[in-house]
């Protein structure tokens, strides 16, 4: 019997494993880094052990350092969640070495699947169909993909539509997926342009193999998925039944033992699937599998691991239909850019953290962060999931995207408003999307709302009234004298949906009011009621009320059609604000993996100049324009800021201008790599 569990991991899956572990009796042990010490993960454990440092290869990496943590705190299991070293053979022998319980599959199964190529070769024995790239690939053999062997999560992929392209995208995945793994193998296979992901849950036991549906997570975005959904929609149930055949005989190839999930390539044109591989641990999708089956996945694991059968009373009949949503912090409109920074409002209404997986709550929330939490450029980008359950998948669909469009995300740019256009998109919700859905749909144009900046000037001056020591009764902005009208500068934009619209430098809005006796005026507008925190506007006979969280600077205006973030512009800028002409500044936090070019070489414009590396993934910083590189203030393996200037492209000008913004002309060009829509593969490396 398990009696005290740690979680080799951290945020959303730590979170949820304690979950089942409150239920059940277990008590548990979070590990953390230090940029972790503050987390919500950390704080709901029993126990805690500090892994001293930040990044994941000097924390959540070391192996050592987990088995020791766990004998030190008297665990007697471990369970690695997802990413990091759940997919480990040594750490699993690591752990039973030490005498304690491993919550996985044998280290033997994680082998046998843990390389894509070597499970590749197992599943074709088992008469499994797999797809194969030619040993010696020609023009007539493309697209081809580049993959890595281990790991995933988009990490160490690229596309290659030209065989002149082959080369350096060999050997730029290999660099990603030896950083994210250190393992930088890869291998090829063909690049199936329009097909749907769909995997296979199972659970192993000694008496065979439990099987608990499929899953779509064909929704995907630089080879991670966005949206996944159970059961799979627009599937015959013969291609549905052949898939389940399938994962069965997988599993059954390597006698599996606990929680996997077996993935396929589907081409509904030709109505055939492929093996992709098979992911030995638990999947970050689960939930939808588990609010179908009135299941919990990971009370199944525990049990595997204590030598038990899953009890066929604890799994409910399939009921339903499923929803998830992964909520990341990144900005779709500048290239799904990582963001990072303090969350200052995290709110969403009608979920049930503390949820009860046996009763199918109609909105669950998975999540690692809350307000305050701080999002480091350390770790995957993934804030939370929101998983909407239904009798039907129509039903489902809308609860979900209600639930998102009444979130308050404020502090950090998120992708909350896409995923509500992919919720309403009559193609997602017709069903049977692949994976290049992403980049096919036509996005939806923006709707700004002019009013949410009058909304944001007059709760700021709501805001400096209320902080008044002296003088409170007399009314914002009076005069006893005629004068002109206040004036409010904001930088910002709005538009619906959601914290998508990060203040932009270069979008500055000005707003025009007056204020006295008789309350506030606007042209245009009867303000109706004004406070720090809901502003009433009436324009054309037709009020709407705006929900306003001011934070210093920081304004973010929520309302029915959307959100706007805005900041609030002083009067005078400081000289701080100028930066050189020609200027490169790092659009993130992050890590200088590598240079290419030196102080006083000419380059050209869309040259890459450097390569970042934040939230585990690559960026090349590019010159915006030809010249000649004549500042180079970085080296390999530099911590840069958002905003730094890392280089100076000179093209014979001189002088200063602002801080260039996204969009200005003297920014980075940030490609962020890897630069093709993907054919699925696992989750987050976390």
């Amino acid at each position: 019997m398990i009696t005290r569990l740690l979680v080799a991991n951290r945020g959303e899956i730590a979170r949820r494993v304690f979950a089942t572990c409150r239920r059940l009796g277990i008590e548990t042990v979070a590990v953390h880094a230090d940029a972790d010490a503050a987390s919500p993960f950390v704080r709901e454990a029993d126990l805690a052990v500090r892994l001293p440092g930040d990044a994941p290869a000097e924390t959540y990496l070391r192996g050592d350092l987990l088995v020791d943590a766990a004998v030190r705190t008297g665990a007697d299991a471990v369970h690695p969640g997802y990413g990091f070293l759940s997919e480990s053979a040594d750490f699993a022998r690591a752990v039973l070495d030490a005498g304690l319980t491993w919550v996985g599959p044998a280290p033997e199964s994680i082998e046998a699947m843990g390389s894509k190529v070597r499970a590749k070769d197992l599943i074709r024995r088992a008469g499994v169909p797999v797809l194969d790239a030619p040993p010696r690939p020609t023009e007539s053999d493309l697209p081809l993909l580049v993959k890595a062997s281990a790991g995933g999560g988009g990490r160490g992929m690229r596309v290659v539509r030209s065989l002149g392209e082959l080369a350096e995208a060999v050997r730029s995945a290999e660099a990603e997926a030896r950083s994210a793994f250190g393992d930088g193998r890869v291998f090829l296979e063909p690049y199936v342009e329009h097909a749907r992901h769909v995997e296979v849950q199972v659970v192993g036991h000694r008496g065979g193999v439990l099987l608990l549906g499929e899953r779509d997570c064909s929704v995907q975005r630089r080879h991670q998925k966005v949206v996944e959904e159970s059961p799979a929609p627009a599937l015959s149930e013969a291609t549905r039944a052949a898939l389940h055949e399938a994962a069965l005989a997988a599993a059954g190839a390597i006698d599996y033992r606990g929680a996997g999930t077996v993935e396929f390539l589907y081409d509904s044109d030709a109505d055939r699937f492929y093996f992709l591989e098979m992911n030995t641990r638990l999947q970050v999708e689960h939930p939808v599998t588990e609010l179908v089956h009135g299941v919990d996945l990971v009370e199944l694991q525990l049990a595997v691991a204590e030598g038990r059968s899953p009890d066929p009373r604890t799994v409910g009949e399939t009921y339903g239909h499923a929803v998830e949503v992964r909520l990341y912090a990144e900005d779709p409109a500048a290239d799904w850019q990582p963001q990072s920074g303090l969350l200052t409002r995290v709110e969403i209404p009608g979920v049930d953290v503390e949820f009860d997986l046996l009763n199918r709550p109609g909105l669950r929330l998975d999540s690692g962060v809350e307000t305050g939490s701080l999002v480091s450029t350390h770790y995957d980008a993934m804030l939370a999931k929101v998983i909407a359950w239904a009798p039907t998948r129509e039903q489902a669909l809308r609860r979900l995207a209600s639930a998102l469009r009444r979130a308050r995300l404020h502090g950090v740019v998120t992708n909350r408003d896409l995923l509500v256009e992919i919720l309403e998109d009559p193609a997602f919700v017709a069903g049977g999307v692949g994976t290049a859905f992403l980049t096919e749909r036509e996005p939806r144009p923006p709707r700004p709302d002019a009013d949410a900046a009058v909304a944001a000037a007059l709760a700021l001056a709501e805001h400096d009234r209320a902080a008044r020591t002296v003088q409170q009764g007399i009314p914002v902005a009076w005069r006893n004298v005629p004068s002109g009208p206040q004036v409010t500068r904001l930088s910002g934009s709005s538009a619906p949906g959601g914290a998508g619209t990060a203040p932009r430098a270069d979008d500055p809005v000005e707003v025009e009011w007056w204020g006295g006796r008789d309350g506030y005026a606007v042209e245009g507008l009867t303000v109706v009621a004004a406070s720090p925190t809901d502003v009433t506007l009436e324009r054309e006979g037709v009020e709407t009320t705006y929900d306003v969280a001011v934070c210093r600077a920081a304004v973010d205006v929520d309302w029915a059609g959307g959100h706007a973030a805005y900041r609030l512009v002083p009067r005078f800028p400081g000289p701080a604000a100028a930066v050189p002409s020609g200027s490169l500044v790092s659009p993130m936090p992050g890590t200088v993996v590598s240079v290419a070019v030196e102080a006083g070489q000419p380059v050209e414009a869309g040259q890459p100049v450097l390569v970042l590396e934040a939230m585990k993934m690559q960026h090349t910083v590019s010159a915006p324009g030809a010249g000649t590189v004549s500042r180079l203030d970085v080296r390999p393996g530099s911590q840069v800021a958002a905003g730094e200037v890392l280089a100076v492209v000179s093209t014979g000008s001189t002088g200063s201008t602002g801080a260039p913004g996204p969009t200005d002309a003297q920014a980075p060009t940030d490609e962020q790599t890897p630069t093709d829509e993907q054919t699925p593969t696992d989750e987050e490396t976390q």
